[in-house]
């Protein structure tokens, strides 16, 4: 998705249409240094799916346990939706 660049200064509007013009063997990569090491990177930082409220039962020992894992009991609902996920994930996978 491109951004509206109108409101910035004539001069860098031109800077990043020249940019955008280049094939992508010109671009100089070189002073990029390349990350090998991720154990700092965060999931979820630019994206946030959209939430939906609701009311779901779950049996009482299934929320105990989420909440026994979760650090003061909290968090564990995002732990819940995190391994809804995963079986949604997995389950879509096997069905290929």
């Amino acid at each position: 998705m491109k951004k509206d660049i109108t409101k910035l200064p004539s001069d860098v509007q031109a800077q990043i249409r020249a940019l955008e013009a280049l094939p992508e063997d010109k671009i100089d990569t070189a002073d990029a240094p390349e990350i090998l090491d991720w154990s700092d990177a965060r999931r979820g930082v630019f994206y946030r799916p959209v939430k939906q409220q609701i009311t779901l039962r779950l049996d009482a020992d299934i929320i105990a346990w989420f909440k026994a894992q979760a650090p003061d009991g909290r968090g564990y609902q995002t732990d819940i939706n995190g391994a809804l996920r995963d079986h949604v994930r997995r389950t879509a996978q096997s069905a290929r």
